[in-house]
């Protein structure tokens, strides 16, 4: 039996052009991006050559790893890598880090 209050997915949105996908919350948010046809670099997709570093212009993600490659100043920046990263909201990510 599922929980009814449980959010299926969530919308992921580009913000250089407004693309949009579904990302769901069981899977990272490079995974959701691929999967809706959207092309954002990536390499090794465990969160540590940070090809796919990107900002979290709205919106938050969690992580399932304790270290995800990420100092603690470049999360309060926003910096996310969405091959780690799993979406708990919807959210808007833009290139880069700032």
């Amino acid at each position: 039996m599922s929980d009814s209050g449980t959010v299926p997915f969530f919308i992921a949105r580009l913000e250089t052009d407004g693309q949009q996908v579904d990302a769901w919350p069981q899977q990272s948010l490079l995974t959701s991006l691929e999967a809706g046809g959207l092309d954002w670099p990536s390499s090794c997709r465990n969160g540590t050559c940070r090809t796919c570093i990107g900002h979290l212009v709205q919106g938050t993600v969690r992580y399932d790893i304790e270290w995800p490659g990420l100092s603690a100043e470049e999360k309060a920046q926003g910096c996310v890598l969405p091959c780690v990263a799993y979406p708990a909201s919807d959210l808007t990510l833009g290139p880069g880090c700032l």
